[in-house]
């Protein structure tokens, strides 16, 4: 590999650090509830698909989820990052731009590997193989486990509903009914104690 490869992959490692002065609506309970940033994010749901991997009833490929979970949010550098339940014309609107990023960002590295980083991103968008639906799932889940640790977290301040919640979890009982009746479960504690709306 010559230099100007090495120059065009360190390109993007020097842009993606940008990744951690995005933040997010999740609260950090452990850190005087700071919202979390975005690479922080990233982190965590890999090592969250790696750890309840083995609730997933069908053969995926963990390396890959890994790797669609570390770039799925790289695009925020450059669009922002948009509440899971904002208006839906708001989330479309995220889509284009997120795309553009997409496509910049990882314009940056050598061509092939750039390639390939936008196709493994454009995957987990579109959500069809086993791994990108097992992503997004984790990617969904976390959430509602910070949530469930802080009082409701973002749901409560939002004022978001049972449903709303429920609806985001659309992949898991095809992936684990394990997952799934677990996330039933917590959803029915938060309306219990009145940190989602009942329907």
């Amino acid at each position: 590999m010559g230099m100007n490869m090495i120059e065009k992959a360190l390109s993007f490692i020097y842009e993606v650090d940008k990744l951690k002065s995005v933040y997010r609506k999740a609260m950090i309970k452990s850190d005087q509830n700071r919202y979390e940033n975005s690479a922080e994010h990233s982190w965590h749901i890999a090592l969250t698909a790696i750890t309840l991997q083995q609730y997933i009833k069908m053969p995926l490929d963990i390396q890959r989820v890994v790797t669609m979970l570390l770039l799925h949010d790289i695009v925020e550098i450059d669009a922002g990052d948009t509440f899971a339940f904002a208006d839906q014309k708001d989330l479309d609107a995220q889509h284009e731009k997120e795309l553009q990023a997409a496509q910049r960002i990882f314009g940056l590295l050598p061509e092939e590997q750039g390639a390939n980083f936008l196709q493994i991103w454009l995957e987990f968008e579109e959500g069809k193989t086993v791994e990108a639906r097992y992503a997004v799932a984790i990617d969904r889940i976390l959430p509602l486990i910070q949530n469930m640790q802080n009082e409701g977290g973002s749901w409560a301040q939002h004022h978001v509903s049972y449903s709303q919640v429920l609806a985001r979890h659309q992949y898991l009982p095809d992936l684990s009914m394990e997952l799934w009746e677990y996330v039933c479960e917590q959803v029915d504690e938060a309306v219990n104690r009145g940190w989602l709306k009942s329907d």
